[in-house]
């Protein structure tokens, strides 16, 4: 089979090289055939960059280029390619502008009518959707939430309706933070943590937010963690028999944990909501509307 011919390397052009998230042997051959053909590469971190280069035996002049010095770097870029340079950006890993840096010199090629060209590879987002076992049809891409406590409860009361699944990054050292305030918050939904990807010690937890809350009691989690929260269960497609039969029995069971343990009928909802797995706010509207039924 005759495999079509390689494009001509455009001259004063921004290449967007996807590198591995993990795995070498994951690298496409024409990323590496661009970063051979490159005439400067601009890293987010040079170090970890020479690692994946010095591999594939690639040596080119590197130039630092990170959110700490985007400001003035991107211009000193964009000048350089306007003089005919190609330019080849990578980040640590997965593709350059996502939740990385890029998205400053991507723009300002744009205005300065500098060619952009993607070359797509690994991406940490899509391998953990296509494995979790939560619906990946439809999704939202959130990257990292707010480290202060109040800053990321607010960020999840905002999308607390959203009916599609969540993807988002999270530091292993916040990510029981996290889940804890996802429980309160989103309910107890299906979800999935990704962990080390395409590494050797690539791990996948599935199940309730609460089950993974006390997963990280027994092992707190190490290394670069993906993680999904699916959509409400009332989202889920084929649920609507089960979400007609949870509408008339949500009522019942707050009345019921209301005699059995003694509390208070705020406190009754909120335990009803999280065995429902629904949100604070949906389970509240619920009960009003079977009540007055």
């Amino acid at each position: 089979m005759n495999m079509p011919s390689a494009e001509p390397p455009a001259r004063g052009c921004l290449y967007l090289v996807a590198t591995p998230i993990g795995n070498l042997e994951d690298i496409s051959l024409r990323a590496l055939r661009t970063l051979k053909e490159a005439d400067l590469i601009a890293c987010e971190d040079t170090r970890q960059s020479l690692k994946l280069l010095s591999h594939f035996e690639i040596r080119k002049p590197l130039e630092s280029y990170h959110e700490h010095n985007e400001l003035t770097r991107a211009p000193e870029l964009v000048l350089k390619m306007e003089e005919g340079a190609r330019i080849a950006l990578i980040s640590d890993a997965g593709t350059p502008a996502i939740s990385d840096p890029g998205h400053r010199l991507v723009a300002l090629c744009l205005r300065h009518h500098i060619p952009v060209i993607p070359i797509p590879g690994p991406s940490a987002i899509v391998a953990a959707l296509a494995a979790a076992g939560v619906p990946a049809e439809e999704f939202t891409f959130l990257g990292f939430m707010p480290a202060r406590p109040a800053e990321r409860r607010r960020a999840l009361r905002k999308i607390a309706a959203e009916p599609r699944t969540l993807v988002f990054y999270e530091a292993p050292h916040r990510l029981r933070a996290m889940l804890e305030d996802a429980l309160e918050i989103l309910g107890n939904r299906h979800a999935a943590i990704a962990r080390e990807m395409t590494k050797i010690h690539e791990e996948f937890l599935r199940g309730r937010i609460e089950e993974l809350i006390s997963d990280q009691a027994k092992k707190p989690p190490r290394g670069e963690i993906t993680l999904l929260i699916g959509p409400p269960e009332e989202q889920l497609p084929g649920t609507a028999e089960k979400d007609s039969t949870a509408r008339g029995a949500l009522a019942k069971r707050v009345a019921e944990i209301e005699r059995a343990e003694g509390v208070n009928r705020k406190t009754a909802l909120k335990q009803a909501a999280k065995e429902f797995g629904l949100v604070k706010r949906e389970a509240y509207k619920r009960l009003i509307s079977e009540e007055n039924s």
